[in-house]
């Protein structure tokens, strides 16, 4: 059985980028883009536009239980999300993303930068070319949005929330590139989709 990554050692705010990268070679989730049970149903299981589990109308209060089920999750090519395992494939309702990116760290500038955000479930993520970062079309009506797994155009997102969406914003800004945009771990990512 595969487990998944250890628990953040420290407080996020303390963690070094370095620790980081340690943190994210370290992790080992299961292979459940491999799995492809014959046994389907429903978890009779949601999680909320504000990153809320909840199971037949309850929420989900053990921070733990949480992180674990986000570990089997997979989006499918229908759009849909489902827990996997194998023995069983069930289907979750995700109102908007299945994780949200609470926390940030950026080190350097420019090409140079780095970015790793801490998601609701504790999980890290480093912004590049593997974890792409959008931001929708429109400047009035943003949609930020971090890639964390499974095919780049259809797998896990998460959203950024609007205060690290700022400092993004703030950050691009301080380079002084037009159009304004955002490096990290090598991929550049403009403000605004084409």
């Amino acid at each position: 059985m595969v487990s998944p990554a250890p628990s953040l050692p420290k407080d996020f705010s303390q963690l070094s980028l370095a620790e980081a990268a340690e943190l994210l070679a370290a992790r080992k989730l299961p292979p459940v883009e491999q799995w492809h049970p014959e046994r389907e149903g429903d978890s009779a299981m949601e999680i909320r536009a504000d990153g809320s589990w909840f199971h037949e109308g309850g929420r989900i209060n053990r921070p733990a239980m949480v992180k674990l089920f986000s570990t089997i999750l997979r989006r499918e090519p229908d759009g849909g999300h489902v827990l996997v395992t194998p023995a069983e494939k069930l289907a979750i309702a995700v109102e908007d993303t299945a994780f949200r990116a609470v926390e940030m760290k950026s080190e350097g500038s420019g090409e140079a930068r780095k970015l790793v955000f801490r998601l609701d479930t504790d999980d890290l993520v480093m912004a590049g070319p593997d974890h792409p970062l959008s931001f929708g079309g429109d400047p009035d009506d943003p949609d930020p949005r971090l890639h964390v797994r499974g095919a780049i155009g259809n797998g896990l997102e998460a959203r950024i929330d609007r205060a690290l969406y700022y400092e993004l914003v703030e950050l691009a800004l301080g380079e002084g590139v037009e159009p304004p945009a955002i490096w990290s771990d090598g991929a550049c990512f403009p403000l605004v989709d084409a």
